[in-house]
């Protein structure tokens, strides 16, 4: 891979593509992103970073050196040798996988692409896509792996906001169809990533992701489910997770939580569980502990109704305020956030809901319609609830804690604290 007569295009500028193009562009290497969200396209436009991982300043050096470029034409594709693809693979109800993204961007690049293009797929799919659903898109083109085309899969870990593992820092998982094809995606890697893992096949690299965040998802349904169990025994998890972590092998820490949300752990184990079913294979783990981590906003739900008639309310007709709407903290990202589940299950029982989060101005979700409130102490006292759904740094949690008069904790933000207003997961 010559640097100096690269050309790259990134299909799809997300949480996976953009930084990836900003990151090649700043090695000098001419990007071009192409992007149907005319939203996206406008921000970049108006030279304004719309995630958190790209500042606007990035963005404007690369712009600046006419490194970097965006575009919904698929054109261009025919002035570029390495294409990366970066479309979203969300779920069509609960277990059924939609590809039909990456499937539209492939049949526009099958159609586009010079010889000898480096194409590249990042999505999160389940096992064998590379091979049985994009391979024949470029063969009804007539194009030849190996010689029109090379053909990898390289799984994203990109994990928004994490600023301790930018994209350079996150090993590179690579697998072509053939070892020219892997040669070639290790070596575009390596431009702008410290360590590149070369796998065996295309298959195999799908596997590795959809491994990782199983392995979350799992952990995370089986700490939730010993949550719920240890309030039943009347146990602090919270202080059994704590002591557990003391042990220097043998024992990984995971947390409880009011749900997951994200572009990954929700959804990409279902791919996993849905390939496997074409096999004949019933992934019960997977099946089980999404099942539990999707019950948690309703768990939540319980609790609160349960505190509160300890305290002779009624949920219904009660004030509720949720803190924080996004899924995860400091990241300006609603995508499947357990605190909108919250909230419309808060709405459903008749509660009278409010949020407040200072990176989500509004929400607007299933015709409810709510802004962010202002956490002055007078208005806190008229709360029967505060519930803490996500975890932001830049809250005054002691102050909430001080003003309120009953805090449900889902994220442990108190810890340690010993307080007859604060009730924890």
């Amino acid at each position: 891979m010559n640097k100096k007569k690269m050309k790259i295009a990134v299909v799809g500028l997300g949480y996976v593509g953009f930084p990836l193009a900003v990151e090649f562009a700043k090695q000098g290497i001419p990007v071009v992103g192409i992007e149907i969200d005319h939203g996206r396209l406008q921000h970049i436009k108006r030279r304004e970073s719309y995630i958190t991982d790209i500042t606007t300043r990035e963005l404007r050096n690369v712009l600046k050196k006419n490194t970097f470029s965006a575009t919904s034409d698929f054109s261009v594709l025919k002035e570029c040798n390495t294409v990366l693809v970066c479309v979203p693979t969300p779920l069509k109800g609960k277990y059924l996988p939609d590809i039909s993204y990456i499937k539209d961007s492939f049949n526009s690049i099958a159609k586009n692409i010079e010889k000898g293009t480096l194409v590249i797929l990042e999505s999160t799919t389940y096992p064998g896509t590379t091979e049985e659903v994009i391979l024949p898109i470029f063969e009804r083109q007539n194009l030849k792996h190996g010689k029109d085309f090379y053909l990898c899969f390289s799984p994203e870990r990109i994990d928004p906001g994490n600023k301790d593992f930018p994209v350079s820092k996150i090993p590179k998982v690579v697998g072509g169809l053939n070892a020219e094809a892997t040669r070639r995606a290790v070596s575009l890697y390596k431009i702008i990533i410290d360590t590149v893992v070369p796998v065996s096949s295309p298959r195999a690299a799908e596997t590795v992701k959809l491994l990782e965040n199983t392995f979350r998802l799992i952990n995370i349904g089986l700490i939730d489910e010993l949550a719920m169990m240890a309030h039943k025994m009347k146990i602090d998890i919270w202080e059994v997770i704590k002591a557990a972590s003391t042990k220097p092998f043998g024992f990984m820490p995971f947390y409880p939580g009011p749900g997951v949300g994200g572009h990954c752990i929700p959804k990409d184990p279902l791919y996993l569980y849905w390939k496997a079913k074409s096999f004949g294979f019933n992934s019960r783990f997977i099946r089980l502990a999404s099942d539990i981590i999707d019950y948690m906003p309703e768990y939540v739900i319980a609790r609160i109704d349960e505190e509160l008639l300890k305290r002779g309310i009624s949920l219904k007709g009660a004030n509720v305020l949720v803190v924080g709407a996004t899924y995860k903290k400091d990241v300006e990202d609603l995508r499947k956030s357990p605190s909108l589940d919250i909230i419309r299950g808060l709405k459903k029982k008749g509660a009278k809901v409010f949020y407040f989060d200072p990176l989500i101005p509004y929400l607007n979700i299933n015709q409810i319609n709510l802004e962010s409130i202002s956490l002055k102490k007078d208005k806190l006292r008229k709360f029967d609830c505060v519930v803490i759904a996500t975890d932001h740094s830049n809250i005054d949690y002691k102050y909430l804690l001080s003003a309120s008069n009953l805090i449900f904790d889902t994220r442990n933000v108190y810890k340690n604290t010993d307080n007859d207003k604060l009730v924890r997961l």
